[in-house]
């Protein structure tokens, strides 16, 4: 992709959205961070407000954006968060709430960024998934139905715009340490008196736990770089403790069976 290129960065306040806008920043590109209430502290990089849940706050950053540099090269679609708690005690409306972040939120800026790409014939868009997006986590299943969701819109969103010089590319973080621990939602279901409340505390410490021992975000932000400076980037990449990166990448060679019980078996399930 070459050097000095602008790039918008959603859900920059912090985490890995702040880590990918830093690093970008110290590396010469002209980095936009995004938040839905920007900071007015100098990160060293330009923030602008975003809420990727209305169209219209995604469509005043984007015109910024190109209003101000005549172009837009990256996209790191990055804002999310994680809704925790067992699918049958999660509203609908908790529900929804989780997918107009996680995936329409990125829908609405690949909406908005792709026309300006098209017509340079030039762009990449970085949807930032999960290994949750491959392998379905005990109640973090809204969660990961928004990351699968989003797998599918990036593989069919790369054959679409192929052909106009644009590339769109997964990647795929395991457990980072972050304040996605903290901010975690959980849904109004599982506590006293549910049925799943005890497995669920049980679930949800071991998550907690393995995310405060995850790998730092910058590893994230490096992996986004060489992502930028690649000629082509592919499908999907991971990143992440090697551990967890084998254990998702053997879904796809052990049976069923046996992978559904290394995951029970992990979660204490």
């Amino acid at each position: 992709m070459g050097t000095n290129k602008v790039v918008l960065v959603t859900g920059a306040s912090s985490g890995i959205g702040l880590a990918c806008a830093k690093l970008l920043s110290e590396r010469g590109h002209t980095v936009y961070g995004t938040s839905r209430k920007p900071s007015p502290a100098s990160l060293g990089f330009r923030m602008l407000e975003l809420d990727v849940t209305r169209d219209a706050s995604v469509q005043a950053a984007v015109s910024t954006v190109l209003a101000e540099q005549g172009h837009l090269d990256v996209v790191v679609n990055n804002a999310g968060y994680a809704l925790a708690g067992p699918i049958e005690e999660t509203s609908l409306e908790e529900a929804q709430g989780q997918f107009d972040t996680n995936f329409f939120g990125v829908l609405r800026v690949c909406q908005a960024v792709l026309p300006s790409m098209r017509a340079r014939r030039s762009g990449l868009i970085i949807n930032v998934s999960s290994l949750g997006g491959v392998a379905g986590l005990p109640f973090q299943g809204l969660y990961s139905a928004s990351k699968f969701a989003l797998e599918g819109l990036t593989e069919s969103l790369r054959l679409e715009v192929a052909s106009f010089g644009i590339q769109v590319t997964s990647l795929q973080p395991g457990d980072v340490h972050t304040p996605i621990t903290q901010n975690r939602v959980r849904a109004q279901g599982g506590g006293p008196g549910s049925p799943y409340r005890s497995a669920f505390e049980t679930v949800l410490r071991i998550i907690e736990k393995e995310e405060r021992a995850g790998v730092p975000a910058q590893r994230v932000a490096t992996q986004v770089l060489r992502l930028m400076e690649r000629k082509q980037a592919g499908v999907r990449s991971t990143v992440g403790h090697l551990s967890q990166r084998i254990i998702t990448a053997a879904k796809a060679f052990l049976p069923s069976w046996l992978f559904e019980r290394l995951l029970k078996s992990y979660y204490g399930l």
